[in-house]
Order: C-alpha cells, then structure tokens, then sequence
C-alpha cells in the first residue's frame, strides 16, 4: 500500500465514526486502530524520514548559504562604507585647504589693491603738488613778466619825458665804454 492510500482511509474512518456518532475520545485500543496508527506513523517516519532529512539539509545549507553571503554583503558595504567615509575626510580636508587658501589668495589681493592703491594715491598727489609748483612758476614768470613789461614801460615814458639829445650820446658812450672793456 502507498501511504497516501493509508493516510485516505484514515480520514475516511475518522470522518465515518464522527458523522455516527458525533466527535469524542474513544478509548478502546482495537477500535481506534491505535496499532495500526503505530505501526503506520512509525513506517511514515521510517520512510519519510531520509526524505525529510535531505529537505531539512538542503534547506539549511540554502540558508546558511543566504547567511553567508548576507555576511558577504554586510562586509562589503562596510567596506564601501569605510571607504566612502576616507574619501568624504579626504573630499573634506580638501574643500578645508580650498577655503584656506581662497582667504590667503584674497587677503593678499586686498592688501595688494589697497597697497596700489597708496601707490595711486602717492602718485596723483605728488604729481599734483608737481603741477601746483609748475603753475606757481608759470604765474611767477607771467607776473614778473608782467612786472618787468610795466617797469619798462615806465622807464620808457620817463626817459621819453626827460631824454634830450645830449643825455641820450652819454648813455650811448657808455655803453660802448663798457662793451670795451669787456671786450
């Protein structure tokens, strides 16, 4: 017999007896079939045993097997991890000396404007201190000019007023007395 057979007329009986007499404990051994029910269960797991064994084995093994690799993987992504975590201090450390070196680079280029432009301002001063002299000069020389032109005017208009013929041969003779001399 098959034992699905076996198992078929077991629940047919049991379904028999409780359609009867409705469902109780019986506890007669020989109309229970408590014997046969033994005897079978003890052949179901002789038999079935091997089999159960091998499934319950090669469950296990697939188990173990997920474990194992779910370590795999949980030690991989430390990994990755670990390693993403050295390149964000690395990404960081890197992004901390840009920072610096950005505050040094525009600290240097503030005090070099402001260095040029001292130099800018030293310069425009200077040269306009140089263009107020050069236009004190120019003034002087016009003014003196100006002076020299009126003084001469005055001469001329004094001399013209009290120049006679006599005065104007001495003046000449003296001159040439004095061009004489020099000669």
């Amino acid at each position: 017999m098959n034992i699905t057979d076996n198992c078929a007329q077991v629940l047919l009986l049991i379904s028999e007896h409780s359609s009867e007499t409705g469902f109780g404990i019986n506890t007669n051994i020989f109309e229970i079939n408590a014997i046969n029910i033994g005897i079978l269960l003890g052949i179901v797991i002789y038999v079935g045993k091997p089999f159960l064994t091998s499934t319950l084995q090669t469950r296990q093994d697939k188990v173990l097997a997920s474990i194992q690799e779910a370590e795999e993987k949980l030690q991989q992504s430390s990994n990755r991890l670990l390693e993403a975590q050295k390149q964000l201090e690395q990404t960081q450390f890197v992004i901390d000396n840009i920072k610096k070196e950005a505050e040094v680079t525009a600290d240097k280029v503030q005090k070099s404007i402001l260095e040029q432009g001292e130099i800018e301002i030293e310069r425009l001063a200077a040269s306009g201190k140089a263009s107020i002299v050069t236009a004190e000069n120019q003034i002087r020389k016009q003014i003196q000019q100006h002076i020299a032109t009126l003084a001469l005017k005055r001469v001329l208009l004094q001399l013209k007023g009290e120049m006679t013929p006599d005065l104007q041969i001495k003046i000449i003779d003296a001159n040439i007395k004095q061009l004489e001399g020099q000669l």
